[in-house]
């Protein structure tokens, strides 16, 4: 089992943070070739929920294993390339939030795969992923200015 465990902080707070990041219609914005998410069954924030994530013609059904809005979100994913859990943790941080999200994958293909993606900060990797997110968190949450 391979383990990676990312943290970036963001300048927002952690409801802005939880809530784009559960909001499964802008998930292909950050996170490298998602072409879109089917078969819902119910909120993402809540345990039990399940959809799948599309990868062109690559599918990966999720479950969310524990939801504790808008602190912390554990679902479990797989495709042939990658598989395993994602554990993520919203914690406030000043007037941000501190994210940190930890995959651990299974299987000898997941584990290299997840390695070639947590390397570096290229677009598509765990880190370039987290970078693009905390973009567009922090763009949506400034305040915007009266004319």
């Amino acid at each position: 089992m391979g383990v990676h465990r990312l943290s970036i902080i963001i300048d927002a707070p952690a409801d802005a943070v939880f809530a784009l990041w559960i909001d499964l219609d802008r998930m292909g914005e950050w996170v490298g070739g998602v072409t879109g998410v089917a078969d819902v069954t119910g909120p993402v924030d809540q345990a039990g929920t399940t959809y799948t994530v599309l990868f062109g013609r690559m599918r990966s059904p999720t479950t969310v294993l524990e939801a504790d809005r808008p602190r912390h979100l554990r679902t479990r994913f797989g495709n042939p390339i990658l598989k395993g859990e994602s554990d993520v943790t919203f914690e406030p941080n000043g007037a941000g939030t501190l994210l940190t999200q930890e995959f651990r994958t299974r299987g000898l293909v997941s584990s290299i795969a997840a390695r070639l993606f947590a390397t570096g900060s290229y677009r598509g990797s765990f880190r370039g992923e987290l970078e693009a997110f905390r973009q567009i968190v922090e763009r949506e949450a400034r305040p915007t200015m009266a004319p």
